[in-house]
């Protein structure tokens, strides 16, 4: 009896050190990846330099240096309460960190915030590598890793410091920790949901527009949990109220009166179809257009990914959170950002299929990643070519090409003002057509054309009739104005207003590089800085 009980102990011991081991080569190889993914993501930050959305610059960093450094444009939505403060504080500290060791020029002004980024989009990455690996096995999720790292739009977006790149990386975060979206069979997957509810109702707090993602989940949750009274009053209206009661009172504090930011939200760009007024898209646009180009040549493999995966959870999130956004008018490439990494990861599965036909064997997740099969057949090699050949030229000609002039026109004025050159500065542009104080991190006059939207329907802004009659628009403007000793003008208005430019005594300064073709405008080739003589 003696004997079989020592057995039994020995047998319980064997387990324990093996998956105290298991864990140790787990642990090891998730901090390898980190690292690998980090080094990725800061080469990644670093060749993004162009100009993609106004919000990168004006929603988050421009609002950080406004609190660190005591100014910076805050835009009109910020005098309505429908931004919390919770997404540009983020930046703050760094700020801080850059003044007080003397590192605040215009190369690190530039690329400080965009390298933060880095660092949380890596730790996305990370997490997207360990839901694939919980899912499908260790093959699958290094095939993920690939596709998500070779993705066009992931690199041209996912450094870019806007609170969608954040909103993605809490999501995948917090999709791990969620047990209703892992697999049933697995049954170690059942780990506390509440870091699940915790991260995902900082997303929201960064994003209101979130929730859609996580109504989606918390419904799928429901309906699958046993203890749901727990679920809903122990777990989500805790952590819920805590999340919001935090972020109201930031910005309490940085309103000075309290404000619900996600009801304002709520009310602008759902109720009243505020977010109409930047254009609008027919439904279709995501299925058509916007998601399939961010997903680009990896669609074929994505769809296969799909009906041979039979991960009905995640791809029926996708076609929510899609088919959500396709009934708002207004639309853009980013909305969706957070649900591209899991059409990636679909890709990956089928990229691991031909790499391996046994990957999509019930028994296969089970075991250890095979570190023998390093050959690659004729057709994974053809697929890795093909996906590159596709994805590295199109990632690099939009993040080093494609509408650099506005960054590239405010960092020769950062180093010109450093040296004292520029007295103050006047952008006939559109509206938040280029970075702003958070690049120059001077504090001289500025003046942008205004585009605040009107409560009346079919009354112009500012921006909008400048761009319908420059001409006019400016001899109208110049009897007031206190003459810039910059103007900042794209050479699409710049060859109307040249002649009036001269007339006021001012000269081309610098040109530089925009665009090859237009995106939504005229074709803006070109951005020009004009220098007054005298």
């Amino acid at each position: 009896m003696r004997r079989r009980f020592n057995s039994y102990k020995d047998e319980e011991n064997n387990k324990q050190k093996h998956q105290t081991q298991k864990y140790s080569n787990s642990s090891s190889s998730h901090k390898r990846i980190f690292a690998f993914c980090l080094a990725f993501r800061i080469l990644n930050s670093i060749l993004v330099q162009s100009y993609f959305n106004p919000d990168e610059h004006w929603q988050g960093p421009e609002v950080a240096h406004r609190i660190a450094f005591g100014y910076g444009h805050l835009t009109w939505e910020w005098k309505q309460g429908i931004r919390s403060y919770f997404h540009p504080f983020l930046f703050v500290p760094l700020y801080k960190f850059l003044a007080l060791m003397r590192l605040d020029t215009p190369w690190f002004m530039m690329r400080a915030p965009r390298l933060l980024q880095s660092v949380f989009s890596a730790v996305g990455d990370l997490y997207l590598y360990k839901l694939s690996a919980v899912l499908f096995g260790e093959s699958v999720a290094k095939w993920t890793l690939f596709s998500q790292l070779s993705n066009w739009f992931v690199f041209y977006c996912f450094t870019r410091t806007l609170s969608n790149s954040l909103e993605t990386v809490l999501t995948l975060v917090s999709l791990y920790f969620w047990p209703c979206m892992r697999s049933s069979s697995d049954k170690s997957s059942y780990v506390s949901r509440k870091w699940g509810l915790l991260v995902a109702a900082l997303a929201c707090a960064i994003r209101p527009t979130s929730a859609i993602t996580w109504m989606y989940v918390g419904f799928l949750e429901l309906y699958n949990a046993r203890d749901r009274l727990k679920f809903v009053f122990l777990e989500v209206a805790p952590i819920g109220t805590l999340v919001l009661g935090l972020t109201c009172l930031l910005d309490r504090f940085m309103y000075g009166s309290w404000i619900l930011v996600p009801l304002n939200f709520l009310k602008f760009n759902f109720l009243s179809s505020g977010g109409d007024y930047y254009g609008t898209h027919p439904w279709h646009w995501y299925f058509t257009q916007g998601f399939t180009v961010m997903i680009f040549s990896h669609i074929p493999f994505c769809i296969a990914g799909i009906i041979y995966s039979k991960q009905w959870k995640f791809s029926g999130l996708l076609a929510w959170v899609l088919c959500f956004y396709s009934i708002l008018g207004h639309k853009e490439f980013r909305f969706v950002l957070p649900v591209l990494p899991i059409a990636l990861m679909f890709s990956g599965y089928s990229l691991a299929v031909i790499d391996d036909p046994g990957v999509g064997s019930p028994e296969y997740k089970r075991k250890e990643f095979s570190k023998n099969h390093n050959k690659c057949s004729p057709k994974m090699t053809v697929a890795i070519l093909f996906l590159l050949a596709t994805n590295i030229p199109m990632a690099l000609y939009m993040s080093l090409v494609h509408q650099r002039g506005p960054e590239d026109v405010m960092y020769h004025l950062a180093s010109e003002a450093t040296q004292g050159n520029v007295k103050s500065i006047l952008f006939l542009t559109p509206c938040h057509a280029t970075p702003y104080y958070s690049m120059l991190h001077h504090n001289l006059p500025m003046q942008f054309l205004d585009c605040t939207p009107s409560d009346e329907k079919g009354v112009l802004d500012e921006s909008d009739r400048y761009m319908m009659d420059p001409v006019s628009f400016m001899s109208k403007y110049a009897k007031d104005w206190s003459h810039p000793s910059h103007i900042v003008l794209f050479d699409s208005e710049e060859q109307k207003l040249r002649s009036f430019l001269i007339s006021f005594d001012y000269r081309e300064g610098n040109r530089f590089f925009n665009a090859h073709f237009k995106v939504d405008r005229d074709l803006q080739a070109s951005i020009v800085v004009y220098v007054r003589t005298r």
